[in-house]
């Protein structure tokens, strides 16, 4: 007989969490997983790295808290988190696959989520190299090679 898990439940996350009060309110509501977007080259929604560390402080376990850098190599990605203390990183640039595995050396306590812009059928190719050293993938819109880059989740709808 096979045991019975239970029903499934969604796991929800809001981003653009912009201040502590927004958290709470995230959290009393039932979000899993805030999104702290940071520094951007273009788009809505990013606020200062001490607010996000701010934010990071508050929350508490099991609620996760994601990091939206737009840093391109591990080093700079691990000083962002250094300085932010999230329970997960979302990395919105495509990076060196090298650098995520040196990534994951250096924050192998933090949850790294690998963005790929899906801009054709050739980004999911992305996925093996990046695959070792991530946790998870989010495939989103955007335009990293833009004239001013679109990392995702800003492009109007047509």
């Amino acid at each position: 007989m096979a045991a019975r898990l239970g029903p499934m439940r969604a796991r929800i996350k809001i981003c653009c969490i912009a201040s502590p009060d927004e958290a709470r309110i995230a959290i009393t509501a039932g979000a899993d997983a805030l999104g702290l977007v940071a520094r951007m080259p273009s788009g809505p929604g990013p606020i200062s790295d001490r607010a996000i560390a701010e934010v990071t402080a508050l929350v508490p376990p099991p609620v996760a808290t994601f990091l939206l850098t737009s840093e391109t190599t591990a080093d700079a990605i691990s000083a962002h988190v250094r300085a932010t203390a999230p329970s997960a990183v979302q990395i919105v640039s495509h990076i060196d696959p090298a650098g995520s595995g040196k990534l994951a050396a250096l924050e192998p306590h933090v949850r790294r989520i690998q963005v790929i812009h899906v801009e054709g059928p050739e980004a999911l190719q992305l996925i093996p190299a990046y695959d070792p050293c991530v946790h998870a993938f989010l495939l989103d819109s955007g335009r990293p090679n833009a004239p001013v880059a679109e990392l995702g989740g800003n492009r109007p709808c047509a």
